[in-house]
C-alpha cells in the first residue's frame, strides 16, 4: 500500500493530538503496521497547510494550494528520508534527481535500506533556507531505525536547535533502537492498534475478504493485513497452512513469498507455544477453526518446538537470498512437519479441546 492523501480513519486523535504539539522535533512510535508513515505525512499536511489551524489541532483543509503540492508530492517546503528500498516498494519512486536516499546516484546496485548520512546532511542543509511558502519546513524521517550510526549523529544538533520553523518527524515501531541522543532530543507520540471492529471495516472497505482472519493474521495491524492479501495470502490459505505444515504439504504455500512463509511459521510456532505452555492459553495469530487438525491430539514438547523456533529464526536472517523458491518452501514446511513425525525428548502434553480455546 502507498501513502496517500486521505488519513487512516483511527489515526485522527493521534492526528490532532501531534498537531497541537508545539515541539520541533516528534517522534512518533508504535506498530509498525498501524499508520506511521500516513501520520507523519498528515502532520506535515497540518502544518503546511495555509488554511488550517495546526495549533488547535485542526487537520489540513486538502483544497489550497499547498495541499494539492503536498498531494502530488512536490511541495517545496517537504522532505521526506527513507531508505531507496523502502521508497521504491510503497511507489514513491527514486529521491530527488535520481538520488536515493543516501545520496548516491540510481544504479544497478540493490537498493539501499538504509539512510544515510549524506541524505541527511543534505536535508539539514535544506532546513536552513527560508521556506518557500512561508509556513514551515518539515523533514519526514521513516523510518528512523533505518538511520545508520554516522547519520543519526549528524542529526542530534539539529534536533535540539532546528533552523527556523524547521519540524523534524520520526517514526519508530522501537524508540529503544534509536540512539538515546536521539530519543532525547524529541517528544513521543504514540499510535495505539485501531479497535478490531474499525480496523475490519476499513480493510472490507478495501475489498479484503475475511478481514478478520487477516487482522489477526497480522497481529491487528490492519496494513500488515492489507500486505498480506497483496502477497495473495487470503483469509482461507491463512486458514490452510497449520494443516499443510502438518501433512507436510507445501503446495498450499508454494506461491507464497519466502520471508512471508518464514513469518507465518514463526507465528504458528509462537501460537504452539503458548497452547503447549498452558491449558488456558489461546493462539494469537491463528483461531480454533486453523489449528483443529494440530490440537486433536498431542503437541510436540516444548525443546522440540524451541528448536523450530530458532531454526525459523535462521531461516528469517536469510530469506532473501536467492534461494529456489520452490525446494526451500519444501524445505521449511518439512522441518515443521518433523515435530509431528519424529520422538519428542519430553512427552507430548495433551491439548484442551478446541471448546476451550474459545473464538479470537
Amino acid at each position: 500500500m502507498t501513502a496517500g492523501t486521505e488519513l487512516l480513519p483511527w489515526l485522527a486523535p493521534a492526528l490532532a493530538r501531534g498537531l497541537a504539539l508545539r515541539a520541533h522535533a516528534l517522534l512518533l512510535h508504535g506498530p509498525g503496521q498501524v499508520g506511521q508513515l500516513e501520520l507523519g505525512l498528515g502532520l506535515a499536511r497540518g502544518w503546511l497547510c495555509e488554511t488550517a489551524d495546526a495549533a488547535r489541532g485542526e487537520p489540513a483543509c486538502g483544497r489550497c494550494h499547498s495541499c494539492r503540492l503536498m498531494e502530488s508530492r512536490s511541495h517545496p517546503d517537504f522532505q521526506l528520508l527513507m531508505p531507496q528500498a523502502l521508497r521504491e516498494s510503497l511507489g514513491w519512486g527514486t529521491a530527488e534527481e535520481g538520488d536515493d536516499a543516501g545520496g548516491a546516484k540510481a544504479s544497478k546496485a540493490k537498493p539501499s535500506r538504509e539512510i544515510r548520512i549524506d541524505a541527511v546532511r543534505s536535508a539539514i542543509d535544506w532546513g536552513h533556507t527560508t521556506a518557500t511558502r512561508g509556513r514551515a519546513k518539515v523533514i519526514l524521517i521513516h523510518p528512523a531505525q533505518a538511520l545508520n550510526a554516522v547519520a543519526a549523529n549528524a542529526l542530534l544538533k539539529t534536533l535540539e536547535e532546528p533552523a527556523g520553523r524547521l519540524r523534524l518527524v520520526l517514526t519508530a515501531h522501537d524508540p529503544e533502537a534509536l540512539l538515546p541522543t536521539v530519543r532525547s532530543r524529541c517528544q513521543r507520540l504514540q499510535i495505539e492498534l485501531p479497535a478490531p471492529e474499525v480496523a475490519v471495516a476499513w480493510l472490507a472497505e478495501q475489498g479484503v475478504d475475511g478481514a478478520a482472519v487477516l487482522l489477526t493474521a497480522a497481529g491487528g495491524q490492519p496494513l500488515e493485513a492489507l500486505a498480506l492479501r497483496a502477497d495473495g495470502i487470503d483469509a482461507a490459505a491463512w486458514q490452510a497452512l497449520p494443516g499443510a505444515v502438518l501433512r507436510g504439504q507445501a503446495a498450499p504455500v508454494a506461491d507464497w513469498p519466502l520471508g512471508r512463509l518464514v513469518d507465518a511459521l514463526q507465528k504458528l510456532c509462537h501460537d504452539l507455544l503458548l497452547l503447549r505452555s498452558a491449558a488456558d492459553m489461546q493462539p494469537r495469530f491463528f483461531d480454533a477453526a486453523a489449528m483443529q487438525p494440530l490440537v486433536k491430539g498431542t503437541l510436540p514438547s516444548a525443546p522440540a518446538l524451541a528448536q523450530w523456533a530458532a531454526e525459523l529464526l535462521q531461516a528469517a536472517r536469510h530469506a532473501e537470498h536467492p534461494w529456489h523458491a520452490g525446494l526451500r518452501s519444501e524445505a521449511l514446511v518439512a522441518q515443521g512437519a518433523r515435530l509431528w513425525q519424529t520422538p519428542r525428548s519430553e512427552p507430548a502434553v495433551a491439548v484442551p479441546s478446541l471448546a476451550t480455546l474459545g473464538a479470537l
